[in-house]
């Protein structure tokens, strides 16, 4: 078998690959044994099938997979040997049935989208900005007080706050105002509702001044516009009878139960960011501090990745692509794609496209690795966020590693993870590479900025 190439120009080439008798019949005469040894015939005992029947039978199917396989196999060594960075897939240039009668060699031929030879310089002299979201006090004590909230005692209180809890009876009222009796009536002896959560600030409004021994009606219907769930638990029945709760209720308040904030102390601290991290005030707004910083960094980066992007790009992206190839590659890949429709398609791609190859250029250049290490170090910041969500901020690091390694065992989660470190990965290094221009932004200053670029973009 010979396999030659020859360039049709510095993006494109075309393969040619030679196929003689000798190369293929040695396997085809094996496969057909492995069909006599494992598959029944009719008329012949299994193993002792004669190979003449054999190649009547199967002959055909089993030589032209394997002449198929071989090729495939060549093709694929000869990139691989040559070291050819191929865009796509090798396309055929002809897709023809063999003529297995009449003709023992053969020649096949496929077009090869080469990629482009890109020489990126990154340095000191590329400028790119970043604007990180300067932390004010107030942002500080703000999250302060949501962590005095979290970390704060539920107690019963004298009066209704915007965050209570009110316990009592609830009960279902007629058309004229009264309690409903009967065995339809529907009634809660010990009922609680959160106000707090309605979504009519109408209905959650009749709560306001109310103690414990008043009385108030109210629309739990309209609390929550009908959600199911939601009224089945606050009225303790079945989903089936929904129907008959949008009226007016009564509820009877024996207990307001109200938010008293956390005071800082050393318990609080370390609910907060967890055992002997935090000792006093000062440390404790420090890491608030960061800990904001740290939530907000992640909006920045984004801004400077697509900032990234378009200085890179601009600079280095005026290479040629093979896109008569990468056109065709693209429609037989696509069944929406077609000869009308890919040069529009394709002017869409074409930036991605050029994109894709700097950044694999400049991550083989610094040499960017991704360990299963780094996959597991990321996966352990998912899972203790989402622990975090449901209260368990201060779980221990084998917890933490358990459920991390139940995310990167997940088949949509892992190539996702994959993605983020890569990325984590390839800005950094060309952080370390160019210059970056901070300029800081206030919080506001920066949503302004953000809102301008996507007006821009969507021009």
């Amino acid at each position: 078998m010979n396999v030659s190439m020859q360039k049709s120009d510095a993006v494109s080439a075309r393969l040619t690959v030679e196929v003689a008798a000798a190369d293929y019949e040695a396997k085809v005469k094996e496969d057909l044994k492995k069909i006599g040894r494992n598959h029944v015939i009719p008329g012949f005992r299994k193993g002792h099938v004669p190979m003449g029947e054999l190649e009547r039978r199967f002959g055909q199917q089993v030589t032209s997979d394997a002449i198929n396989d071989i090729v495939f196999k060549a093709v694929s060594d000869f990139i691989e040997e040559n070291k050819l960075e191929v865009l796509g897939q090798p396309l055929p240039v002809e897709i023809k049935e063999l003529d297995l009668k009449n003709q023992k060699d053969f020649t096949f031929e496929y077009d090869l989208a080469l990629a482009p030879e890109i020489n990126i310089d990154l340095n000191k002299d590329i400028h790119i900005p970043y604007y990180p979201i300067e932390v004010t006090d107030a942002m500080v004590d703000e999250q302060d007080k949501a962590f005095c909230k979290r970390f704060g005692a539920q107690v019963p209180g004298e009066e209704f706050e915007p965050d209570s809890l009110v316990k009592g009876s609830i009960m279902q009222l007629d058309e004229e105002g009264n309690v409903k009796v009967g065995d339809d009536a529907i009634q809660v002896v010990a009922g609680i509702v959160a106000p707090m959560y309605f979504t009519s600030k109408d209905e959650a409004a009749k709560f306001e001044g109310k103690k414990p021994g008043d009385k108030v009606v109210f629309n739990p219907w309209n609390s929550c516009n009908g959600n199911p769930a939601e009224l089945s638990s606050m009225l303790q029945i079945d989903k089936d009878r929904i129907a008959e709760a949008n009226c007016n209720f009564e509820l009877s308040i024996s207990e307001i139960i109200v938010v008293r904030p956390a005071e800082h102390n050393e318990e609080f601290f370390n609910n907060v960011f967890g055992a002997d991290k935090v000792h006093n005030e000062e440390e404790y707004r420090a890491e608030v501090k960061r800990l904001i910083e740290g939530e907000l960094s992640g909006n920045s980066e984004n801004i400077f990745r697509e900032d990234a992007r378009k200085v890179l790009l601009e600079k280095f992206g005026n290479f040629e692509l093979p896109e008569g190839l990468l056109k065709k590659w693209l429609i037989s890949r696509n069944e929406g794609l077609n000869e009308e429709n890919i040069d529009k398609e394709f002017e869409g791609m074409r930036e991605d496209l050029k994109w894709q190859l700097i950044r694999e250029r400049i991550a083989a250049n610094a040499g960017v690795k991704i360990e299963e290490n780094d996959l597991l170090e990321f996966a352990k910041g998912m899972a203790a966020q989402q622990l975090a969500q449901y209260g368990m901020t201060n779980m221990d690091m084998e917890t933490i590693t358990g459920f991390a390694r139940n995310i990167l065992a997940d088949k949509e989660w892992r190539p996702r993870i994959i993605q983020a470190v890569g990325d984590g990965k390839l800005f950094t290094a060309i952080k370390e590479a160019v210059t970056v221009d901070e300029t800081p932004k206030s919080l506001d200053e920066f949503k302004e900025m953000v809102q301008k670029m996507s007006e821009q973009t969507a021009e």
